[in-house]
């Protein structure tokens, strides 16, 4: 099979590096591509905005799959030029990713399809702002949530508490020939799902949960992420399915419904909120730097499953398949982001990295004609590992992101901290849980006895523990749901 892959950042890489894994290994070309993607691909210098460019590439090559991977070219209708020229691709059409490119319309089809979401006005005079945020937070008692309604390389979002600063971003959004989305707060736990769509059907890949501020502690201004986990073993039981049922196949539904097939990757960004799961918003891409997680832990091959759903026909193809291991990215910025971006520095320390236990996924770099390697964005690398456990998957991936020689760059040491630790402590409790099991058996401990080291509940209670889902969400042994939040909103 040969496949061409647009796009040139780390969700790219991460798509290649994990095309070139199938058996058979399929031929690999990109466009344009990055350094990372050059040591499995063919590069091609084609410039994202060039259409026709990339059709006739793709022509030129007879691929026998097109992945479309950043966002601004599917709102463009590269998908659609590249079907009308016979070829297949993974990307949804310009119609279908409004469900990105326009928030306020991707609202309209929730609405449409009974999808839960948080309430919204859409907004786009100055003199309505303020009555606007006193209608979806009239008691002012929860942040505020303004949204770009277009595009904004995930930076068009602002939370804040602050009544003035959400007034300020709202208006520049206006005046910068948009309109802008006012939201209802959501409170909760974030997760993100990948579902690939052929048109018709929904097959869900393995959640993850991406940390969007720019500082540890969920500090400072929103990124397009700074990394992320999987699986997440806090997540309640039947998480992915009550997803797909009710978000995903409704709205794919929604869509087939006034002619506009969803061919692609649906990304359901979604909060668990005190009220039930609420849709924060949808992609029409691969998120980045969820993929890097989630790619990572997929056992059966990725080519097959795209080229399926682009030739309209999920069922040809097996269910995915999961690892058991957990995964954890770590971002490296350059200095000043998301602000700015220094970029033209020289980068050092991937060999390190990878000897150390964990590859390196390439974002924003670039080769001068010296063939050194330099920082060309904002998100220059993300460090990937894998471990048994969250805990030993960050562990390899925070000690490669040290490695990482790049002036003034940056990255957080709290990606996946909190359920890292959550999980660790659910699994030292399940073992005390099984070792007084056993001394019960052998007659040698009261059942009513408790444990009082700091292994297990002291005041009667029972102990929960999990088991992993092949769909990566966590099964409670006692079948209670108990979420944690390891990033919010």
């Amino acid at each position: 099979m040969k496949i061409l892959v647009i796009g040139t950042g780390g969700r790219e890489h991460a798509i290649v590096r994990r095309l070139s894994l199938d058996s058979p290994a399929p031929e690999l070309h990109a466009a344009p591509g990055n350094p990372g993607i050059a040591a499995l691909a063919q590069c091609h210098d084609v410039a994202l905005d060039d259409l026709d460019g990339l059709t006739a590439l793709a022509t030129e090559l007879a691929a026998d799959l097109v992945v479309i991977g950043p966002e601004a070219p599917l709102v463009a209708g590269l998908a659609d030029r590249m079907r009308e020229a016979g070829l297949d691709v993974f990307g949804p059409s310009a119609d279908a990713a409004r469900l990105e490119g326009s928030k306020s319309w991707a609202k309209e089809i929730m609405d449409a399809a009974g999808v839960p979401t948080a309430r919204a006005v859409t907004v786009s005079d100055v003199d309505a702002l303020a009555d606007g945020l006193d209608s979806v937070n009239p008691l002012r008692d929860v942040p505020f949530v303004v949204k770009a309604d277009g595009l904004a390389a995930g930076k068009g979002v602002v939370v804040t508490d602050d009544h003035a600063a959400a007034l300020e971003h709202a208006r520049a959004c206006i005046e910068a020939g948009g309109s802008v989305v006012l939201e209802e707060y959501l409170d909760g736990p974030e997760v993100s799902l990948f579902c690939v769509c052929d048109g018709e059907r929904v097959v869900p890949l393995a959640p993850a949960q991406d940390f969007k501020r720019a500082l540890a502690g969920d500090e400072g201004p929103n990124t397009g992420g700074m990394g992320a986990y999987s699986p997440l073993p806090w997540a309640p039981p039947g998480l992915v399915a009550e997803i797909v049922s009710r978000v995903a196949e409704p709205t794919v539904a929604e869509l087939s419904r006034r002619g506009i097939p969803f061919v692609g990757i649906l990304y359901c960004g979604l909060a668990l909120t005190a009220r039930g799961t609420r849709v924060v918003e949808f992609n029409a891409r691969f998120g980045d730097p969820e993929t890097q997680v989630v790619l990572e832990r997929l056992a059966s091959p990725l080519g097959p499953l795209l080229a399926a759903a682009a030739r309209g026909d999920l069922r040809a193809v097996e269910a995915p398949t999961w690892h058991d291991d957990a995964a954890v990215a770590v971002v490296v910025a350059s200095e000043g982001y998301p602000a700015s971006s220094r970029t033209g520095d020289p980068i050092g320390g991937i060999e390190t990295a990878e000897a150390l236990g964990a590859h390196v996924i390439h974002a924003g770099t670039a080769l001068d004609d010296d063939g050194r390697l330099l920082s060309a964005g904002g998100r220059v690398l993300a460090v990937v590992a894998t471990g048994a456990d969250l805990a030993a998957a960050r562990s390899t991936a925070l000690a490669g992101a040290e490695a990482i020689d790049l002036e003034g760059s940056h990255f957080r040491r709290d990606i996946a901290q909190r359920a890292a630790e959550g999980q660790r402590a659910a699994a030292l409790a399940q073992g005390a849980s099984s070792l007084g099991s056993a001394i019960r058996a052998a007659g040698t401990m009261p059942d009513d006895a408790t444990q009082s080291d700091g292994a297990g509940p002291t005041d009667g209670t029972t102990q929960t523990s999990r088991t992993t889902r092949s769909d990566g969400t966590a099964t409670q042994i006692d079948g209670t749901a108990t979420i944690e939040q390891d990033a919010g909103r």
